[in-house]
């Protein structure tokens, strides 16, 4: 799985003109599946990402986690993490998840996170999706789950 974390002050998806999803604090999380993606890569990364010390502290220093500073999360989905470009100009997504493999890992991964606590805001798998954020910092970090383990 592969992650790209953004801190956002608030945050939001529209799909057809209506507000599918929103947050306040906390974290923007882009999120592919790959093809040999399971629960384990689900747990591992959801673990990693409520601990990441990457909130401010009163000292303005990175050192509270998603869960120190009871942020919410919105998590979209997005293939295009997997985007293959080392032959051509257009992005092959092989390495991508098909959707019927992908969706039911995008929502345990979000019961992960609620698992947590964290408050859990999603888009619409699949859809064409308009996401809004105001990037506080700004933070965004990039995660895979296949170097988590390293």
């Amino acid at each position: 799985m592969r992650a790209l974390l953004q801190r956002v002050s608030r945050a939001s998806v529209v799909v057809e003109r209506e507000v599918v999803g929103e947050i306040g604090e906390g974290l923007l999380i882009l999120l592919g599946v790959g093809q040999g993606d399971g629960e384990s890569q689900v747990k591992a990364l959801a673990d990693k990402i409520v601990n990441l010390r990457i909130f401010r502290d009163d000292e303005g220093k990175m050192n509270r986690s998603l869960l120190d500073v009871q942020g919410q999360a919105l998590v979209v989905s997005q293939f295009t993490l997997y985007a293959d470009m080392r032959r051509g100009r257009r992005p092959s997504f092989t390495d991508a998840a098909p959707p019927a493999r992908a969706e039911p890992l995008v929502e345990c991964f979000k019961d992960a996170l609620a698992g947590y606590g964290v408050d859990v805001a999603g888009g619409i798998f699949g859809a064409h999706m308009d996401v809004m954020l105001c990037n506080d910092g700004p933070v965004t970090i990039w995660l895979d789950s296949e170097e988590l383990g390293r």
